[in-house]
């Protein structure tokens, strides 16, 4: 069996602006996202973890790093752009991960952040390559 690179989506929102609330919001992301998907951190090649301007109390890449055997995952945080309107205390990731080529994929998006993208709040979403 082949391998390919593969993105995974995710989002969320925190009530506040403290480390308490985007602790608990990153974690429960990142719980969803590693308990639908068969993920071995080894696989992961990058993550990176945007906050919008409101989200500054920690890096959800720092938190990230606490889980088991993502040390050496490289991560990166960076801010959402500003679009007056949008979603606000939202949490998102973009991960690339090397996987066999045909997986299922499971995009988390949870709390206020499942209107993002309400195609894929709870779906799996097949990839293959013929």
């Amino acid at each position: 069996m082949g391998w390919r690179v593969m993105a995974i989506r995710g989002a969320t929102t925190v009530p506040e602006n403290s480390v308490q609330a985007i602790r608990e919001a990153v974690k429960e992301l990142l719980d969803e996202l590693e308990s639908h998907n068969s993920i071995d951190p080894d696989d992961i090649i990058s993550a990176t973890f945007s906050a919008t301007h409101d989200l500054d109390a920690i890096f959800p890449a720092a938190i990230a790093r606490e889980r088991p055997h993502w040390q050496n995952v490289p991560l990166l945080d960076v801010q959402q752009m500003h679009v007056e309107g949008s979603l606000v205390r939202c949490i998102r990731f973009l991960i690339h991960i090397n996987t066999p080529v045909l997986v299922k994929i499971h995009h988390p998006y949870l709390r206020q952040a499942r209107h993002l993208r309400p195609d894929w709040s709870m779906a799996e979403i097949g990839a293959r390559i013929d």
